[in-house]
């Protein structure tokens, strides 16, 4: 009886249920590494530190984020999920103690920088190899709602519970003790994915020996050339976040003076993202159904293409209105939540070497912590705020393009109509 149930609450939800501890736990994981998106870098300006070097500091986490990022996938499928998630953690924790024992107490920038970058190394490890698990656990017709169910924890996590727990700690704790916190939320993640999560893995390749390791990191270099189309889908998951990593970097001194302070921002940044992941699950459900591509292009690119700028003009046409600059930004959170399908639609343009292909992924989804604060620190001096906003904006628009070039065969809308396809001669067959 009780496996019945469980079996209908995961037709219902789309969440392969063998996993449903490792979801809860990339919750709370991820809360404790994103609650200092919000604040930090308004912060370190507080203390003396210009935009352009907290750009450097944020570009030195990316480079590691999307080293790690890239190798996730390959890694979880070579090595298993367990160890190379286990691997992450600790090296969050070593740079954790690092950023916060020894480079923030006198703001001494090269070992903020060294640090950051080793704590970069450490949620992507732990959070992109978890999408490996689902890409083997989860049924084909479900994967687009099982990959939303993933970007609805990451992001709650990341952006919401980070956001929304720092509003109060950094007022009850005080700034530096908010960032220690960040320790306990991990480990509590950690024990939720790592020991209460018992899911079996059982990949297609033999990642016991030496040389299928090997050549499953070859895999993750050599898959762009053996299917382009993996590489288009790479490059618009960069363009996807790539605004998400940038706007911490100059938006809340932007908000500042339009009449928004720290703790105020921070609510609206948990609520952008609030939207995002309820979106993250709306766009799983409406991707399986209109085509992954299709939502994609418009909801994704083209939406927040819009969106973005309104989060500029907004609130100079109207400053300290948060009502109106928050709707605005919940906007855009659902914007955002258009790409969800891409880890859908990715992984399901090869019929192996689903983890090579998830790495471009990954490597996508990591990139846009380091080409964020890159692109403010390159261009913030020459063009400012509204110029940054309008590069993004721009960017978002060529995803929407490169998109309409990532097709499925037959042009299917999702994996599960390529297969309808396969299966209907077979039937017709039999039906003679």
């Amino acid at each position: 009886m009780i496996a019945a149930n469980k079996n209908s609450f995961a037709d219902k939800t789309g969440i392969p249920m063998s996993l449903l501890w490792g979801y809860a736990g990339i919750l709370i994981f991820m809360m404790g590494d994103g609650m200092e998106t919000g604040w930090l870098s308004p912060y370190l300006k507080g203390r003396g530190m210009s935009i352009e070097q907290n750009a450097s500091l944020f570009t030195a986490y990316g480079i590691t984020v999307a080293v790690s990022a890239w190798f996730s996938g390959v890694l979880a499928e070579g090595f298993g999920p367990k160890k190379t998630m286990l691997a992450g953690l600790l090296l969050y924790l070593a740079g954790t103690c690092g950023f916060v024992g020894y480079g923030l107490v006198d703001l001494n920038f090269p070992v903020m920088i060294v640090t950051y970058a080793l704590r970069g190394f450490g949620y992507p490890l732990f959070a992109y190899s978890f999408m490996v698990w689902i890409a083997y656990q989860s049924p084909k017709e479900k994967l687009g709602r099982a990959v939303g169910w993933f970007w609805f924890v990451f992001t709650g996590g990341l952006n919401v519970l980070g956001a929304f727990y720092s509003s109060w700690a950094i007022d009850s704790l005080g700034y530096i003790n908010t960032l220690w916190s960040s320790i306990f939320w991990v480990c509590i993640g950690a024990f939720f994915a790592l020991v209460l999560n018992r899911a079996a893995f059982k990949p297609n390749t033999s990642g016991n020996e030496a040389n299928g390791k090997a050549r499953e990191l070859m895999k993750g270099l050599t898959i762009v050339k053996e299917e382009p189309k993996v590489l288009l889908g790479g490059i618009v998951r960069i363009i996807n976040t790539t605004a998400q990593f940038a706007f911490p970097v100059f938006l809340p001194m932007y908000m500042e003076k339009h009449g928004f302070d720290t703790t105020t921002w921070l609510k609206i940044w948990g609520t952008i993202f609030t939207s995002n992941i309820i979106f993250n699950l709306i766009f799983g459900f409406v991707g399986d159904r209109l085509g992954w591509r299709n939502t994609i292009m418009w909801f994704g690119g083209i939406g927040c293409a819009i969106t973005t700028l309104l989060l500029y003009y907004v609130p100079q046409a109207a400053p300290g209105n948060f009502a109106v600059v928050l709707t605005a930004g919940v906007l855009w959170g659902a914007c955002l939540a258009g790409y969800v399908p891409l880890s859908a639609l990715v992984p399901s343009l090869v019929k192996k070497d689903k983890g090579a292909a998830i790495a471009i992924l990954n490597l996508g989804a990591g990139l846009p912590v380091f080409v964020g604060p890159a692109l403010v620190g390159l261009f913030y001096s020459a063009v400012g705020n509204e110029g940054i906003i309008w590069i993004l904006a721009i960017l978002y628009f060529i995803s929407a393009v490169l998109t309409r070039f990532i097709t499925l065969p037959d042009n299917a809308k999702t994996l599960h109509h390529v297969k309808e396809e396969e299966m209907r001669p077979v039937e017709l067959k039999l039906e003679n």
